[in-house]
């Protein structure tokens, strides 16, 4: 197995109808490492992904950066797909994903451990045979009043989140790239105690 290879998966929907919806942040952080390796994301039909490989620091580890085309809950079939084809192990298999327990613009960084709930780290969970993956948990926050987790994540960010939304997008990127470059556990005791 290639220990010189990531792969970060941006967990999301597809279609424009979804872009901007909460659910989908994993997918903007991945738009913004493409920024930062450079370069465009090729459909590949074959993993039902994009991606788009490159390198986040010179002569850093590679990365293979994947969008599912498909919808969330099914997320495990591209990345297991992806995984196999880079040879990549799962531990090394980078989730970034919307997390309602973490308050909105904190951003963690976790190895394994429970899904909750989260139907696309379910299905990843599922096809990898293992929870031993990497998560970058960005935060969504809670929904409001009564209002169900399934319409609040399936809803764009509201006009004042959206004013905050880049540095989060930026600090989510950050901490993809502190996994890569420093290891999990040293980017987790650094940015957890954020």
């Amino acid at each position: 197995m290639s220990q010189d290879v990531w792969l970060v998966v941006g967990l999301g929907n597809p279609g424009p109808g979804h872009a901007a919806n909460r659910h989908n942040v994993g997918q903007m952080v991945l738009d913004e490492l493409a920024t930062r390796v450079g370069g465009r994301f090729k459909a590949t039909p074959g993993h039902r992904a994009q991606v788009l490989e490159g390198r986040l620091s010179m002569g850093g580890p590679k990365v293979v950066l994947a969008k599912p085309t498909s919808y969330m809950n099914l997320s495990g079939g591209p990345t297991s797909s992806l995984s196999k084809y880079f040879n990549v192990p799962a531990d090394r298999v980078i989730a970034v994903h919307d997390e309602v327990d973490v308050d909105f613009d904190a951003v963690r960084v976790r190895t394994g451990g429970s899904e909750n709930g989260h139907n696309g780290l379910r299905d990843m969970t599922k096809a990898l045979g293992t929870r031993d993956y990497q998560r970058v948990r960005v935060g969504v926050g809670r929904p409001p009043g009564r209002q169900q987790t399934a319409d609040y994540v399936l809803a764009n960010f509201s006009s004042t989140e959206r004013k905050t939304l880049p540095f989060v997008l930026d600090a989510a990127a950050d901490a993809v790239e502190a996994i890569v470059n420093d290891g999990p556990a040293a980017a987790a005791d650094r940015l957890n105690a954020r």
